[in-house]
């Protein structure tokens, strides 16, 4: 059976008791996956295409890749960071040009990419409903990338900004971490939790992903479990 490489953001990543009860979709989707899949998780708070790149993540998943394994590759919500250098693309221009090279890395090892748009934040205005969010274009030049290369995307963000406005402001706060005086332990500084997802909100995007996969077929499908 192939291994899914997760190239990503704290959405994605692995938390340990430092950043509870914060919980990235790669520490969840084995839930969904066939017992002998194995999911190799790179995904990092904080980075987006252009850092994960600069601090050579990818060069550790290409030296580790193999052909038949999966590459899921997740950024946009740090490439928008226009007061940071390190971390800020510009969406129609480096963040497309940085995907491809995700895309080229695969697969030149004979793995299979899976592009995935980022989730959408619990961005409610007044009147209950979902903003525009910072996502927008990242997600457009996302989709002309897939197109252009012929890569399968899974529309994460799409279908969360569904769930998101169909569970409202109060009861979406379920999915994500919110920050409450007294619990152990304390929360990093930054922690937004607009954007960071707990257990269930982990287990709810993930469903997603499963979904697309599932969707897809062939291959993709095939790592799954039945449902």
């Amino acid at each position: 059976m192939p291994s899914i490489y997760w190239a990503a953001d704290s959405t994605v990543q692995y938390n340990s008791i430092l950043t509870y009860p914060q919980t990235g979709m790669g520490q969840v989707l084995h839930l969904f996956l066939k017992p002998e899949v194995k999911v190799c998780n790179h995904a990092v708070n904080g980075r987006s295409t252009k850092s994960f790149l600069d601090q050579g993540r990818l060069e550790a998943i290409k030296a580790e890749i193999k052909e038949g394994d999966f590459l899921f590759i997740q950024f946009g919500h740090n490439d928008e960071k226009k007061e940071d250098p390190a971390r800020y693309t510009t969406p129609f221009g480096t963040y497309a040009e940085n995907l491809k090279i995700f895309i080229d890395v695969a697969r030149e090892k004979g793995a299979n990419p899976v592009l995935i748009t980022p989730i959408e934040r619990r961005c409610f205005e007044a009147d209950g409903k979902l903003g525009p969010g910072e996502h927008g274009d990242y997600v457009r030049s996302m989709k002309q990338v897939a197109e252009k290369e012929n890569v399968p995307c899974i529309d994460l963000y799409t279908k969360s900004r569904e769930i998101l406005n169909n569970l409202g402001p109060k009861e979406a706060e379920r999915l994500h971490v919110v920050v409450e005086p007294g619990i152990y332990p304390k929360f990093p500084d930054g922690m937004d939790d607009k954007t960071h997802l707990c257990y269930r909100g982990a287990v709810q995007y993930c469903a997603v992903v499963a979904q697309g996969l599932k969707e897809l077929g062939g291959i993709y499908k095939d790592i799954l479990l039945e449902f």
